[in-house]
């Protein structure tokens, strides 16, 4: 009587997987290769996408959830430029009518121009921004100051100073220290031609970085001062309306859109922000597709893989089961060694792509144009994100030592012996 042979138990098909796949060690590792390539191409977008959004969110929590900006024209909100054909001149008659809304709790006028500044013989160009500094943080909810800084809402000879202007990009030394004079000079047209007025404005109060550019690098002074230094003639170029609450944002919108249709255009940090998370989220969708395909690749090179190792091994096949290995077991083990490959590279592609997120968050960290603190976005690894990315690589790779495997499994042992 023949003794029942006894079946291949998981750790002998982990062994031979592993020696098949060392005996072409060359080849294995290229496939590995194409698997690592992709997983961490896909853990890298993740990463950088997560951290992008974390940063978006960042910025809009430094702005009022209940402000509109409001200037004169249709805005358009991926330029926030201002369409001349249908506009009117912002002036005390609409601040007056805008107050009357009844879901608005505050209207505040602004002036904004470009001046050149000259602290003790040094110069150079900065925005100013001409509202009452008490209500500052009404745009900016998050404004600080540095020790020894005060508001002098009613001074006409005082400025607040943004850090970026304070300290220069590249500066070694402060271009501007508090109580210092600063002198300012504006230049305005008019019929009678070009004209230069010239002011000096003691900085009482200097801002802590705030994380909004257009703060930072600016001038802040009183608006009568500022009427007078950028000659306005009490025309203002933005408004700030706050809503009572947040949720009626929306509401404030239409009725300035019902009381002056596109002669004043409104929009809100949401609005920008939800523009900007949109755009940002159909960029990193695209190229994730693109780390997708680098994984499919991967497997297309686990096919090949697996389906040479067949033809190259036609008469172990044949005597594996000539010796009573079933079909069962030959598909078993073909598809264990398509595992170990997926194991090796969807593990190694999380390790590297975790590291490379993070080296290219530092290597590409940028300086807003016209100066400000660097801009650095760190990945953001989310575990759930990760686990997803390591499934994904491991089943693309079984999937795709499915066919290979097959066919192993279904070969006649006496035409692979026959095989030379």
């Amino acid at each position: 009587m023949i003794p029942k042979r006894k079946k291949m138990n998981p750790r002998d098909l982990f062994l031979l997987s592993f020696e098949a796949l060392v005996d072409r060690k060359v080849r294995t590792l290229l496939t590995i290769l194409m698997v690592v390539l992709g997983s961490s191409l896909v853990v890298v977008l993740n990463g950088l996408s997560a951290g992008q959004a974390a940063f978006l969110e960042q910025q809009f929590n430094t702005l009022a959830a209940n402000v509109l900006f409001v200037g004169s024209g249709q805005r358009s909100l991926s330029s926030y430029a201002t369409s001349t054909s249908n506009s009117i001149t912002i002036n005390d008659v609409i601040v007056q009518k805008l107050k009357t809304l009844p879901n608005v709790s505050d209207v505040i006028p602004e002036y904004t121009g470009s001046v050149q500044m000259n602290s003790q013989g040094n110069v150079q160009r900065a925005s100013i921004t001409a509202i009452d500094p008490s209500k500052l943080s009404v745009e900016l909810p998050n404004v600080q100051y540095i020790d020894g800084s005060t508001i002098r809402a009613g001074d006409r000879s005082a400025a607040l100073v943004g850090d970026t202007i304070v300290n220069p990009p590249g500066a070694d030394t402060a271009f501007v220290t508090l109580g210092e004079t600063i002198k300012t000079t504006s230049t305005y047209s008019d019929s009678s031609g070009s004209h230069t007025v010239i002011k000096n404005y003691i900085v009482s109060g200097i801002l802590k970085p705030s994380g909004n550019t257009g703060i930072d690098r600016s001038v802040i002074i009183n608006l009568d001062a500022g009427n007078e230094l950028l000659h306005k003639q009490n025309k203002y170029d933005q408004l700030i309306i706050t809503a009572t609450t947040p949720d009626d944002v929306d509401t404030v919108q239409q009725e300035i859109t019902s009381m002056f249709g596109k002669t004043l255009g409104a929009t809100t940090p949401k609005a920008l922000m939800a523009v900007r998370q949109q755009a940002a989220s159909g960029n990193a969708a695209f190229i994730l597709m693109v780390g997708i395909i680098a994984l499919v690749v991967g497997a297309v090179g686990i096919v090949t893989t697996l389906y040479n190792s067949v033809t190259e091994r036609i008469r172990e096949i044949g005597t594996m089961k000539a010796i009573g290995a079933q079909n069962a077991e030959i598909l078993a083990l073909f598809l264990v060694e398509a595992a170990l490959i997926g194991i090796i590279g969807a593990s190694s592609g999380m390790a590297i792509g975790m590291v490379a997120g993070v080296l290219l968050g530092i290597l590409t960290t940028t300086t807003p144009t016209g100066g400000g603190a660097p801009v650095h976005i760190p990945p953001i690894y989310i575990p759930t994100d990760l686990i997803k990315v390591w499934l994904l690589s491991l089943g693309l790779s079984v999937l795709a030592g499915m066919y290979p495997a097959w066919k192993a499994s279904k070969l006649s042992p006496m035409v692979a012996l026959r095989r030379e």
